[in-house]
């Protein structure tokens, strides 16, 4: 029997307004989400223990590949899918993000919201390493 339980989603950024915005849109579609500024998102993963992060990789204070690497060694949140939204917009750091890293999907800042919606959707409709273990 299925519950209709919001699923929880971390979103690491360092800009506050980029954080409400996406709170705005996905808190209408009923997702429950938590903003971390920068150096901050470990923490509140390890915490929160979210379905889904979605990471930032240019902040001033920890560089989001350093962060999504801490994400993937610890036991805790190496299973929580990761989508990257950044400025970083070049054709290679699309490659490097999805190919090289396996991030869940690369998102490119400026983004739509529906780009943004049917990502998410789309990645916590998947199964997850953590679906075939038990």
């Amino acid at each position: 029997m299925e519950t209709n339980i919001p699923r929880s989603i971390v979103y690491v950024e360092d800009d506050p307004e980029m954080i409400d915005l996406v709170t705005l849109i996905l808190n209408r579609r009923g997702f429950v989400v938590k903003g971390a500024h920068g150096g901050q998102g470990l923490e509140l993963v390890l915490q929160e223990k979210p379905d889904l992060i979605l990471l930032d990789l240019m902040m001033p204070d920890v560089d989001g590949w350093d962060l999504f690497q801490q994400f993937k060694s610890n036991e805790i949140t190496k299973n929580i899918p990761i989508i990257i939204i950044t400025a970083k917009s070049q054709p290679i750091d699309r490659v490097l993000g999805l190919y090289i890293a396996k991030v869940e999907d690369y998102i490119s800042k400026p983004f739509h919201p529906q780009e943004l919606l049917a990502s998410i959707e789309r990645v916590l409709s998947s199964p997850t390493p953590a679906d075939y273990t038990d």
